[in-house]
């Protein structure tokens, strides 16, 4: 829930405050409380009424009649059954069809329906057409307008059903006219040029009538299916009076209410009411409109500022929920005297940074959840993490591992820069890395034919140089557990980040192994943990061999093309390696570069990281001082190997030192939070 949301629920709830405002003027349409104001389904407003002393006069007078089985009853004005009555001036009825029908031997027959209304009750000319219906027909409509008489009509033929065009007004088969206005008592009847002998066999019938436009659609079915006694929906317009509102606002009979205005029937004689802008109800009633505009907006505002409560109320829960107060504490404590501070970010903040989380801000998905590429106010672009769910239960762990992460300050490492703890979900910030995975360009992109072999072995030393510094340098330790292509992030120079701590351990002090549930990536996984439950350092040792591998040969981590035995790209490596076929096996691009030598070591330093014992595996320390020495050699070739590697490891120690003056912890359980990168 936000701000936002709230905005919407106050919206939706002024819609429905104004329903029940209306629904309950609506119950006051009648004259007085004795009077009735529904007959049947049909709502009865003054000034019609079904008694004498609750309609205007009799031309208003409402006939509730039972039903035939006594239990329905029906409005009737005049011989004409009503549908609906609205205040606005319109009335639906029912009006019967005029027919002209015969038989095989010719016999006719036909009706002839007429309408007689008081003086201030029209046939709708916006709402309303004549229509024709037959293929040997003439329909006439006889009527008084302005007290004279008048008369419309059409003509419509055809020689053949498959002539009809549905929906299509052509005078074939059917035919309409608009009505004009001020059109009063009327009649109407259809006849027969040569008595449908022409056409008995698909149309006996001539028809004629007036039909609601927006009701009625012509279908070549009628022109054998209308028969006597049907109806169709028509509506007439009525008025107050004969007189227009300049002259009955000064006579002792006017009857618009307070806070209604006059306007003059647009189609016949007389005048109408109409509520005030901001008001509702019945006008033609002394008191009938009511004004719901203020009510609706003080209703509306008292309910934003009560639902803004409860969200900043919420924002506490989740803060307090997901450990901020002790969060807090801790930052404040560990980062006495830093200048790198993390920072505790609004749920607003990060919903402005990603445009209400857009789709198109959308960098990663998986089953972890989203994350999204961000602007903050201070114009740096950061990637966050919104994941799907936590377990609650993990809150202070959750927080020691924010605590402990945001203080590695390591160049191969993505960068923790805050987090959100207003949400139900906690948000995590981090540092935007702009090339995306290596895997994308192991396995994704064309251009990984063209990654020289230079920066692989950067990629994979810079990698090594990370979890070296997690196992050694960082306090207390951390276990990554989840060592992929897919978890490394490439900078704009091809610079290595190693991401994503969705899975890791720290490691409690005087502790080596690890009882956990087996977690991490198929393929990756080291098979003695995966047998023992038992979590080393060296099971990071192992997923990074794999990603050796992948770099020296470009393939898939699982195939089920391979042979089963070999679907594993560790298998499938190290059963080439066993047939002497290594080169059949790398990259064409790596090949073609030569660096034999070098990539022989390369392929050693992979080998002793895939060893099945984890006791046999170097450690990443051990790795990355070999990775370095040969990206060194090849640039200094003169440089003593042995003598160098000291150097490097005694330059690489005191980075890790350097960078690690960090609090101790102790012991958790397994890390809730989810990192940038998978």
């Amino acid at each position: 829930m936000d701000f936002y949301r709230i905005l919407i629920q106050v919206t939706w709830t002024g819609v429905i405050l104004a329903e029940m405002v209306t629904a309950a003027v609506a119950a006051q349409l009648a004259k007085r409380n004795t009077c009735q104001d529904r007959c049947g389904d049909v709502g009865i407003p003054y000034p019609f009424g079904t008694t004498k002393d609750c309609y205007l006069d009799e031309y208003f007078f409402i006939n509730c009649t039972n039903s035939s089985n006594g239990r329905n009853p029906l409005p009737y004005l005049g011989n004409v059954f009503v549908k609906n009555i609205s205040i606005h001036g319109q009335l639906d009825i029912l009006m019967y069809i005029a027919n002209d029908c015969y038989n095989k031997t010719g016999f006719q027959s036909s009706n002839r329906p007429s309408l007689r209304i008081p003086d201030n009750f029209t046939i709708s000319n916006t709402l309303n057409k004549f229509v024709a219906v037959g293929c040997d027909t003439e329909a006439i409509l006889t009527a008084t307008r302005n007290s004279k008489l008048f008369y419309l009509g059409c003509v419509s033929t055809c020689e053949s059903i498959s002539d009809v065009i549905d929906g299509s007004c052509s005078g074939i088969g059917w035919c309409e006219v608009e009505i004009p206005k001020g059109l009063k008592k009327f009649s109407f009847g259809s006849n027969s040029f040569w008595n449908h002998t022409r056409v008995w066999s698909f149309n006996p019938c001539s028809s004629a009538f007036v039909v609601r436009k927006d009701l009625f659609n012509f279908s070549s079915e009628y022109l054998s299916s209308l028969r006597y006694n049907e109806t169709v929906p028509m509506v007439l317009d009525w008025a107050i009076g004969n007189e227009p509102c300049e002259y009955a606002q000064t006579k002792s009979g006017y009857v618009c209410g307070g806070n209604s205005t006059c306007y003059d029937s647009d189609n016949g004689n007389g005048y109408r009411c109409r509520c005030n802008e901001g008001y509702d109800g019945n006008p033609y009633l002394h008191d009938g409109c009511q004004g719901i505009i203020a009510a609706l907006l003080c209703t509306s505002w008292l309910y934003l500022v009560l639902e803004r409560r409860k969200l900043i109320k919420l924002k506490e829960k989740y803060f307090q929920q997901n450990g901020g107060l002790i969060l807090e504490q801790r930052l404040n404590k560990s980062q006495r005297g830093s200048h790198e501070t993390v920072k505790i970010f609004t749920a607003e903040e990060l919903k402005k940074a990603t445009k209400k989380y857009d789709e198109s801000r959308i960098i990663g998905r998986g089953g972890f959840g989203v994350v999204y590429k961000g602007f903050l106010s201070d114009n740096r672009i950061v990637a966050i993490k919104k994941s799907k769910t936590v377990d609650e239960r993990q809150a202070e762990q959750f927080i020691n591992e924010v605590v402990v992460l945001s203080q590695i300050n390591h160049r191969h490492i993505v960068r923790l820069l805050g987090c959100c703890l207003e949400t139900q979900v906690p948000l995590l910030v981090y540092e935007f890395v702009p090339k995306g995975t290596l895997f994308q360009y192991i396995h994704q992109h064309s251009s990984i034919s063209t990654l020289p072999w230079e920066i692989r072995l950067r990629i994979a030393t810079e990698t090594a140089e990370a979890l070296w510094y997690l196992h050694s340098a960082a306090s207390p330790p951390i276990i990554h557990r989840d060592v992929k292509s897919s978890n490394i992030l490439l900078d704009d120079d091809f610079t290595a980040k190693v991401s994503d701590f969705g899975t890791s351990r720290l490691v409690p002090q005087d502790e080596k192994l690890l009882a956990t549930v087996v977690q991490g990536t198929l393929g990756y996984l080291d098979p003695e943990y995966l047998q023992t439950n038992q979590l080393t350092e060296k099971s990071d040792v192992y997923s990074f061999g794999v990603v050796l591998v992948e770099l020296l040969t470009g393939k898939n981590v699982l195939s089920s093309i391979r042979p089963e035995e070999e679907r594993s790209l560790a298998a499938h490596f190290l059963s080439f390696l066993k047939k002497h076929r290594l080169f059949e096996i790398l990259e064409n691009h790596i090949v073609a570069e030569g660096n034999e030598e070098q990539i022989k070591e390369f392929v050693e330093i992979a080998t002793s990281c895939l060893e099945v014992k984890g006791e046999e595996r170097p450690t990443m320390k051990e790795v990355a001082i070999r990775l370095d020495g040969l990206r060194k050699r090849k640039k200094h070739p003169w440089v003593n190997v042995q003598s160098h590697a000291v150097v490097t490891e005694n330059l690489l120690a005191a980075t890790c030192v350097a960078s690690a003056e960090i609090a101790g912890y102790d012991s958790m359980g397994p890390v809730t939070l989810i990192e940038y990168g998978r």
